[in-house]
């Protein structure tokens, strides 16, 4: 049956319509982007301190960042596309339905994957040199929750490469001091974490039964909620943290506030008996809390 059939329930961030371009949006859930991009950028904003920033490099970042994340959502897809078919809730993504063939998904994921190496090649010799490495995490998380129920983790760290490779791609080399970049890495690891945990409670009957492992699968809707927010507790503390270690301004600082005071407004979008909200805490509160941020940081630097 069609992918875009009336009668086929789609999840959430699912474009209607039948060309390529939508096709493959979907494929790779193209909207959740605007998850860590924002942070990739807060990363270029930081490095504008220490070096300056020609436009080319802001377009290979986001050139980078979104080649790679297109790799590595495609490769999950087709990693887990006999996992989704069993899914109800994810049986009409792309591959299950058969509004996409494996070679189609296939050739789409390696040609992101030359276009995230041609645009590390365009930045400097570290970003190319680190590529591979990076690639390589994404890729891997797709198995891990075959074994470990910290998958979310996985995710978190491979995402929290963006805004330290938005650095990178600026300076060359890496900050100081050295444990500012640790800081805004843990600050996206824990922040994808706790997110991707809240996302997980809907799959855990599924997850338990297909023998899938996640921390809401292990640990219950109650433990869960709890963890994904003492990963957001730590992702406040660890973005000020940053800011200490970039001698930031007072906008920085707000930005945290703010997100912070979104990330207490997600989670009471999600009761542990209660997931009726869960997309909307997911996408767009995620979405809102990264450009927000991003936001004030970009502001403050354009006014010193």
């Amino acid at each position: 049956m069609s992918l875009l059939a009336e009668d086929v329930q789609l999840e959430g961030q699912t474009f209607r319509g039948r060309s390529s371009f939508i096709r493959h949006a979907n494929f790779v859930k193209l909207p959740h982007t605007v998850f860590a991009l924002p942070f990739a950028l807060v990363g270029v904003t930081l490095a504008s301190y220490v070096a300056p920033v020609a436009a080319r490099q802001i377009l290979w970042v986001v050139l980078a960042f979104t080649s790679a994340r297109f790799a590595a959502m495609g490769f999950n897809r087709i990693v887990d596309r006999e996992i989704d078919a069993r899914n109800p809730r994810t049986k009409s993504r792309e591959l299950p339905s058969g509004a996409m063939t494996l070679r189609e998904a296939s050739v789409a994921v390696v040609v992101a994957g030359l276009l995230f190496f041609l645009s590390a090649a365009m930045l400097n010799r570290r970003c190319l040199s680190l590529a591979p490495l990076a690639l390589g995490w994404v890729l891997f998380y797709s198995y891990t929750k075959r074994f470990t129920r910290w998958s979310h983790l996985a995710l978190g760290i491979g995402l929290s490469i963006a805004p330290v490779g938005g650095y990178l791609a600026v300076t060359g080399r890496w900050g100081e001091p050295w444990w500012m970049l640790v800081a805004l890495a843990a600050a996206v690891a824990t922040w994808v974490g706790g997110f991707d945990i809240l996302y997980a409670l809907q799959d855990i009957s599924f997850d338990r039964t297909e023998g899938l492992h996640s921390i809401p699968a292990a640990w219950g809707e109650k433990r869960g909620l709890l963890l994904a927010r003492v990963l957001h507790f730590l992702t406040i503390g660890a973005l000020s943290g940053v800011g200490l270690a970039a001698h930031a301004g007072a906008l920085y600082f707000i930005g945290i506030a703010v997100a912070a005071v979104l990330l207490v407004y997600e989670h009471s979008l999600v009761k542990e008996d209660d997931f009726s909200r869960l997309d909307a805490a997911f996408f767009t509160m995620n979405g809102v809390i990264s450009i927000v941020f991003f936001g004030f940081v970009l502001t403050e630097r354009l006014l010193r």
